[in-house]
């Protein structure tokens, strides 16, 4: 069974990336978050790695068809994590560094050769080319869970980007706030974390990249949740009520037999008398009750119950 991020994943990637400028993002991005740049023969290349297929596959065509690039693959290892294989695929040549200095994630000047660690203006320029980005990031090193189904849920919402530099990941938020999105950047051991745990802003990046499924699966567990929550504070409020009322009603019973065994009941005016009969008829009855049986307000067995509480705190004092 699919988890959530895989389902972005490959909804992400059943779509084509359409010219140059977005397959260029989608790559840049990418790389930047699934690969690492290597040196071979005096040319830059670099790896990917990858553990959805259908990932893999929708670079490998973007680099054929877009780039006229073909990689070859240098292993695979079962990862205990996930209980998959991670596929790892390479090119280092002349095309390849060609390539690299094309996706601006390498430059060149008098002193040679360099790597670009920040996010080039020229690659995210244009919308496509932002959301390009957007969603190669995701694809590289992307994943979101959601909570659980149950009450006590022990995960909640949660969306990430793990990138290799904090530059990188920094100039990434930058690029959310085009879309009006603000996400956090923390450092975790060597790599730099973009995250976000609101669902509303959650559903506002799936927007953005296009995951109307995943949108969808979204929205429908919120609602769920939302239900949820507002059941589970209904009944915590009945059983509050119902806890306050037999609390008031263990009190006006003390204060009706303090009355009764100090200065009898038969002491008191007809109207206090009354209410204090028809308490201890029914030592359960909730205070609507006992007002309908005595045809009066509620508001005005408040009354004669607090003036029967203050005469038995009199008479113990």
């Amino acid at each position: 069974m699919q988890n959530f991020t895989e389902e972005i994943k490959n909804e992400i990637s059943s779509k084509p990336a359409l010219g140059r400028d977005n397959a260029r993002a989608f790559l840049s991005a990418f790389i930047r978050t699934s690969g690492s740049i290597i040196s071979r023969g005096g040319y830059f290349g670099f790896e990917l790695v990858t553990e959805n297929e259908r990932t893999a596959e929708f670079f490998l065509s973007i680099l054929e068809e877009t780039f006229g690039l073909n990689l070859t693959v240098s292993g695979a290892k079962f990862d205990l994590l996930s209980g998959k294989d991670k596929l790892a695929f390479e090119c280092a040549d002349e095309k390849t560094d060609k390539l690299l200095k094309e996706l601006k994630i390498v430059g060149e000047d008098d002193d040679g050769k360099y790597l670009i660690f920040g996010i080039d203006e020229e690659i995210i320029s244009e919308e496509s080319g932002k959301l390009g980005f957007i969603k190669g990031s995701f694809l590289g090193g992307g994943s979101c869970t959601l909570p659980e189904e149950g009450i006590f849920s022990r995960t909640g919402y949660h969306f990430e980007i793990v990138f290799s530099n904090k530059l990188t990941a920094s100039d990434f938020c930058d690029l959310l706030c085009d879309f009006e999105i603000l996400a956090k950047l923390v450092v975790r051991k060597d790599k730099a974390v973009v995250y976000v745990k609101s669902k509303a802003v959650i559903s506002d990046l799936l927007d953005v990249m296009g995951c109307d499924r995943a949108l969808d699966k979204l929205n429908k567990l919120i609602e769920f949740k939302d239900r949820q929550n507002n059941a589970n504070r209904v009944n915590n409020c009945s059983v509050s009520n119902i806890d306050k009322t037999v609390t008031a009603s263990v009190n006006q019973v003390k204060a009706i037999e303090i009355i009764s065994q100090t200065i009898g009941l038969q002491s008191l005016d007809k109207n206090l008398f009354e209410v204090a009969e028809c308490r201890l008829a029914d030592k359960n009855a909730s205070m609507q009750e006992l007002a309908e049986r005595l045809n009066i307000s509620k508001s005005c067995l408040n009354h004669r119950m607090r003036k029967l509480s203050e005469l038995a705190n009199s008479l113990v004092d």
